[in-house]
């Protein structure tokens, strides 16, 4: 049975709420060994407002870094220590308190402790107020582990995507899209196959321009550069086809057609994937040392601390992770 390492991300967001609920629920707790790691006061506010069947039980020496919530290990950060911290915004506290969880777990992780880690959702404002140069979890985790070549590729329902570029300015993405970018990422696309189980794969790659360029009439970029990275793909021995127009690839990926897309840029790929899997769907960081997902939402502020939040991405993160197998 896999342990894995589960952060509860901004506390002012709706984490520790969805990561208590996930944990305590009989599906995912008879399925992995859990660590939450957070913060003491955070956790216990979250506890108390929680209304299972079933009272969680805290025990054993929470008093000082690490206690159990059932059987459920916790470790305590020591950032937040007072009950009355800010929730359902952004601040400069949440931020520096969402690195020092991902921090911890990443290290049980690197270590060896934990099989994974799973993340909830932190916010890049945040980040930002706190004075960190981060624009989100991939970057920060890739910069943690020393991992130079990473993607993000995200799941939901029949769909599996994974992006060339993520948190940048739309403007900026067509610098971004070269030959050698594109074929990291579809080799990338291969390593999550393999991580997936998935044998054989067939990896779809879609253009950037509509009608991907049609010919050079609409855009280059799908002549100069990611025509060439899908050929050097072919010669590395990857099933890689495309370039496809943007509105017609996932629909056959729907389908069954193809096993993963290569999508350009964050919303090419996010937009389909949250039309048909918004509560469902999953992150996962490609090319770390260490296994990483994450529920694919953000920390929603608007129902944070109301307990209304659907755990649901959550267990799916969670089921993701256990899956989950890095190659030796």
């Amino acid at each position: 049975m896999k342990k894995l390492a589960i952060t509860i991300g901004d506390p002012g967001g709706i984490g520790p709420e969805v990561v208590l609920k996930s944990l305590l629920s009989k599906e995912i707790s008879k399925s992995c060994k859990a660590v939450i790691v957070g913060d003491r006061v955070v956790i216990e506010e979250a506890i108390e407002r929680l209304t299972p069947p079933c009272p969680p039980v805290v025990r054993e020496g929470w008093g000082g870094e690490v206690g159990f919530l059932n059987d459920i290990e916790l470790i305590n950060t020591g950032v937040i220590t007072d009950r009355d911290f800010e929730r359902a915004r952004p601040t400069a506290a949440g931020g520096r308190a969402s690195v020092a969880y991902i921090k911890k777990a990443v290290e049980l992780a690197m270590e060896k402790r934990v099989d994974g880690l799973v993340t909830a959702p932190i916010s890049k404002e945040a980040l930002k107020l706190a004075g960190f140069p981060w624009p989100g979890h991939t970057e920060m985790l890739a910069e943690l582990t020393g991992t130079k070549e990473f993607a993000m590729m995200l799941t939901g329902g029949p769909l599996k995507v994974i992006l060339v570029t993520i948190h940048t300015a739309l403007k900026n993405v067509p610098g971004f899209v070269t030959k050698e970018r594109v074929l990291k990422t579809i080799r990338l696309a291969k390593k999550a196959c393999d991580m997936l189980g998935i044998q054989r794969p067939v990896i779809a790659v879609s253009g950037l321009n509509p009608h991907a360029g049609e010919s050079g009439i609409l855009g280059t970029e799908e002549g100069e550069e990611i025509s060439p990275a899908i050929e050097g793909a072919k010669e590395e021995g990857i099933i890689a086809e495309g370039p496809y127009p943007p509105d017609v690839i996932f629909r056959k990926a729907y389908k069954g057609e193809v096993d993963m897309v290569v999508c350009m840029y964050h919303d090419q790929g996010l937009i389909p994937l949250k039309m048909i899997a918004f509560d469902t769907g999953v992150n996962v960081t490609v090319g770390l040392p260490i296994i990483r997902t994450s529920p694919d939402h953000g920390t929603a502020y608007d129902i944070a601390w109301k307990g209304v939040a659907d755990p649901s991405s959550m267990i799916e993160a969670i089921r993701m992770a256990i899956s989950l197998k890095l190659e030796n």
